[in-house]
């Protein structure tokens, strides 16, 4: 059996966005407008080459479908990824450019920050689009940074993990954290002060000791990390984490984190449940981003943003139970609902 095998979708629509004079040089891959029109924020990095740029925005696009249909949103999945300038550049220039070329689409896909941006260049993609979210939160109603929530829906994922494997709360349990940056900082401190005993590790020293020093937690190298004594793995960082020598070394009986497209390759689900691991499905467990650009974009407030995200958890052990009375890995659990979801609404809209 290969987990999490993805063949019920049309094939992916893109984009290429490429302005010299702007340093904009990119992609907006469309994978899914089954349910809505795609939303998925847009990435900044730096890219060896457009073909690298174009694969990353292709998989990414694929797995906000899956995303914001098991999130319930009226949203297909997209992604905007752009290859970040060498050196200096100007980058009110560059998101502006950007908003330009997502206005060009008319509304069929609705972008936010992602990695490498934040409020400030959705702002400034704003000045030529009104399809962007992630911008300044007005009093009352949805947006702003959405990392905390997603951090927030990680955390009530992991609550139930915990709870269906070892009949506890997260005080006492031990979690290893990979990337502290702006979502898993959260995450961190939600799990600090449920009680919960850290050891992280990032790529920034001076990030890792300031979270060191507020939560308590312990540092290790970013390669040791793995192999720590922990209930629960949390990758947090860009994707791929869990490789061959990843799921080999790792210890953790639990893994839930925040990144996108943990699974370096499907067979590792299939590994990761023959070890006895637990993995909850990415794309289910970090939706707290998108469910609050999403509620941003159609006008709703913080309050029906965290009764959403709310429900990240009783979702997941849901999935998980599944997984478990089905003897399956619970990313093809994940798919298979998701695609249903997908389905559904697509016959509606036939009807």
């Amino acid at each position: 059996m290969v987990a999490g095998t993805r063949r019920m979708m049309p094939p992916m629509e893109y984009v290429r966005l490429f302005d010299e004079a702007a340093g904009l040089d990119g992609v907006i891959a469309i994978h899914s407008t089954a349910r809505g029109p795609a939303a998925g924020g847009c990435r900044l990095w730096s890219y060896a080459d457009s073909s690298e740029a174009m694969a990353d925005a292709f998989r990414l696009a694929e797995g906000m479908s899956y995303k914001n249909a098991m999130a319930r949103l009226p949203f297909g999945g997209g992604k905007a990824v752009l290859r970040r300038p060498a050196g200096e550049f100007d980058r009110r220039a560059l998101f502006e450019a950007f908003g330009r070329a997502v206005e060009k689409l008319d509304g069929r896909y609705v972008t936010a920050e992602d990695v490498g941006t934040d409020v400030s260049d959705m702002e400034c993609a704003a000045r030529h689009t009104r399809h962007v979210a992630g911008r300044t939160a007005l009093p009352g109603l949805a947006g702003g940074d959405p990392s905390p929530w997603t951090a927030l829906g990680v955390f009530e994922a992991m609550k139930e993990a915990v709870r269906l494997r070892h009949g506890s709360s997260l005080a006492g349990v031990t979690v290893s954290v990979l990337g502290v940056g702006n979502v898993g900082a959260g995450l961190c401190h939600l799990l600090a002060e449920e009680g919960a005993r850290l050891v992280i590790a990032d790529i920034d020293p001076v990030r890792c000791a300031r979270l060191a020093e507020q939560t308590g937690a312990r540092i290790v190298g970013i390669e040791a990390i793995v192999a720590e004594d922990a209930e629960v793995f949390a990758p947090c960082a860009l994707g791929g984490a869990l490789d061959e020598a990843t799921v080999a070394a790792l210890k953790a009986g639990i893994v839930c984190g925040a990144a996108n497209n943990q699974l370096a390759a499907p067979h590792l689900a299939d590994v990761l449940m023959a070890r006895g691991i637990t993995y909850a499905p990415d794309y289910v467990v970090n939706a707290g981003g998108i469910i609050n650009v999403a509620a941003e974009y159609l006008g709703e407030s913080a309050d029906q943003v965290r009764g959403r995200v709310m429900e990240i958890g009783p979702r997941t052990r849901e999935l998980l139970e599944i997984a478990a009375a089905e003897n399956l890995p619970p990313p093809l659990v994940a798919d298979r609902m998701a695609e249903g979801l997908m389905v559904r609404e697509r016959d509606l809209e036939t009807v």
